[in-house]
């Protein structure tokens, strides 16, 4: 099964990318973020003519996330990151597909920091580590997949020294996401290239894409009854050098067949 994580950064504006995307890629699954859409106004005809069923929690202006899956059912367990139910940001939803649970998020950015910004995502880290945490006790098959917006260590930016003072690189996000690979969780990609410079996202601006200057925020956590099925890994860069593209590039991941483990989610 080829499972993919991508920050769309606006699904209907980049549609004809996600489109084209999917039909090269063939993905399984997919884990969209940054929507930018409202309910209502999710594409989903033009994803269904695609091979695609969609669950998806929008929001008017940003945020926003869809699961999209080919062929495979979906039940969905969450639209919501447990915790607060004050918070109305759509940034989580997670689903039940092929006797495994996927979540996608999209966590918070959080600069300017220090600030409001950052204090919200530091508060949703707390509550993703909370979450997770109950998740993996659980010992069935978790991946929690999407737009972190954590650089976690040096190797994962073009330049760390102009990065110090960003919320994406700054040592509390990075220390509570290492905190979640302690809980027992694998980073997919990393894990499988521990010493690649491996980036998911590079800026609009300076040229950033053609001059190579990425970071890696989007990440592959798979819980143990996942991480020994992992079988391969990657980023399609290419597609961040389409016209119109997203400042992010799809990342994907191969598992074998999950079905012959034991371990059912109920």
């Amino acid at each position: 099964m080829k499972i993919a994580t991508f920050n769309i950064n606006g699904v209907n504006g980049r549609l004809p990318v996600l489109l084209r995307w999917l039909k090269e890629a063939g993905p399984d699954v997919v884990c969209l973020q940054e929507l930018k859409a409202p309910q209502e106004k999710f594409p989903l005809k033009p994803i269904q003519d695609a091979g695609y069923e969609a669950v998806w929690h929008g929001q008017k202006s940003w945020n926003g996330v869809a699961i999209l899956s080919k062929g495979l059912p979906m039940e969905v367990v969450r639209s919501e990151l447990p915790g607060d139910k004050k918070d109305l940001h759509s940034r989580y939803i997670e689903v039940i597909v092929e006797n495994m649970l996927i979540a996608c998020l999209y966590l918070p950015n959080g600069n300017p920091a220090p600030g409001e910004k950052f204090d919200y995502k530091m508060k949703w880290l707390q509550r993703l580590k909370k979450h997770a945490k109950y998740l993996i006790s659980e010992e069935v098959p978790v991946i929690l997949a999407g737009d972190y917006n954590v650089i976690p260590t040096e190797l994962d930016v073009y330049k760390p020294e102009s990065w110090l003072d960003n919320a994406l690189f700054m040592p509390e996000p990075r220390r509570a996401y290492q905190d979640l690979l302690k809980q027992g969780w694998t980073d997919a990609i990393r894990h499988l290239h521990p010493e690649e410079r491996i980036y998911t996202f590079w800026d609009y601006l300076y040229k950033a894409y053609q001059r190579d200057a990425g970071l890696r925020l989007d990440h592959f956590l798979l819980s143990p009854q996942v991480a020994g099925l992992l079988s391969s890994s990657g980023v399609d860069r290419h597609v961040r050098g389409w016209e119109k593209a997203s400042d992010h590039a799809p990342a994907w991941i191969e598992i074998k067949d999950i079905n012959h483990q034991q371990e059912t989610i109920v």
